[in-house]
């Protein structure tokens, strides 16, 4: 299941960032585009980056 955040809006053109929960993993794809690539990456990792962004 994708989420996106809340505060992205529901109108079209509204780009944002969706995240996914695999096993043990964090998965990022373009809500313009979902059928595209994804980032995936482990749940450590998702850790450290949120860590660095509050920063």
């Amino acid at each position: 299941m994708w989420r996106k955040s809340s505060h992205s809006g529901t109108q079209a053109g509204s780009d944002c960032v969706e995240l996914g929960r695999l096993r043990g993993a964090i998965a990022f794809r373009d809500s313009k585009n979902p059928d595209g690539p994804k980032l995936i990456m482990g749940r450590d990792e998702f850790a450290a980056l949120l860590a660095a962004l509050k920063h």
